[in-house]
């Protein structure tokens, strides 16, 4: 709850280019982890290969910025389950 200015905008402009991606079609699922050793962010991504996840992980402009670090690990997906209404 101690977040600066410059870190609110940050963050603004990650959750804005994290939607961009989401409706580009590159991010499937994403959003904070609220965990009892800290929060942090999750984002599933389904591109063609890790030189595109990477693209987008370097590009977000919080890691730009030096606010967030990202890890990236690559996941096999038997199976999935898309929400329906």
């Amino acid at each position: 709850m101690d977040i600066t200015d410059a870190e609110k905008t940050l963050m603004e402009q990650h959750s804005a280019y994290f939607r961009q991606q989401f409706d580009a079609g590159n991010v499937l699922i994403y959003g904070p982890v609220m965990a009892a050793g800290g929060a942090f962010g999750v984002g599933i991504l389904e591109v063609a290969g890790e030189a595109d996840a990477m693209l987008i992980m370097r590009n977000d402009p919080s890691v730009r910025g030096g606010l967030n670090r990202f890890e990236l690990s690559p996941m096999r997906v038997p199976a999935s389950r898309a929400k329906t209404e």
